[in-house]
């Protein structure tokens, strides 16, 4: 009887464990199919001809038109430098350099992917138009209320998400440290 019993359970615990490990991967999979540096995520199989398990399940829950390999690389956050997730309620600046890339645009997109900047401000930053220091970094400031320099202003409230497209880049080819990505360093919050 004790048998029976240990073996239920040990065939309890690795169905929980197999479905538990299917589902991450499958609803997140940023484990098995993504790259993070920093606050910043990337799928480089996205674009492939044949992309991996997981990262065909991204493609399947996002349902969104993507990037080829040859056209660039999309990088997500959704936190902080100090891991807090991005609010509308908060300001936040956007520093450093960005991995070499013929162009890039950034946009900040609510949870259903729509764009989130103010109706009557430009709807994306593009590296074409930002004012920068004689270093080449970026400086921009993301958030509702008014700020000086190069300013992605938003509106509304909740949670959102930066992303930075880079067009026509080859940024994993020897790409590996924190600082090739910008930081996001959160501000004041009303």
């Amino acid at each position: 009887m004790r048998f029976v019993l240990y073996l239920l359970m040990m065939i309890a615990v690795a169905l929980s464990v197999g479905f538990g490990l299917s589902y991450y991967a499958l609803t997140d999979g940023r484990l098995f199919g993504a790259v993070q540096v920093g606050p910043w995520i990337a799928w480089p199989d996205v674009g492939a001809a044949a992309p991996n398990p997981y990262t065909r399940s991204l493609l399947s829950r996002e349902a969104s038109l993507q990037l080829g390999q040859a056209e660039g690389l999309r990088f997500t956050a959704s936190v902080d430098a100090d891991d807090r997730p991005l609010s509308r309620d908060c300001s936040y600046r956007i520093r450093g350099k960005t991995p070499l890339a013929t162009g890039w645009t950034l946009v900040a997109l609510d949870a259903d992917g729509r764009n989130v900047a103010a109706p009557d401000a430009e709807p994306a930053m593009r590296s074409s138009g930002l004012a920068r220091p004689n270093s080449g970094a970026i400086d921009i400031a993301v958030g509702t209320g008014l700020m000086p320099g190069n300013w992605l202003e938003l509106t509304g409230d909740g949670p959102f998400t930066l992303v930075l497209s880079l067009y026509d880049t080859a940024v994993f080819s020897g790409f590996s440290s924190d600082e090739s990505m910008p930081t996001i360093s959160r501000g004041n919050c009303s």
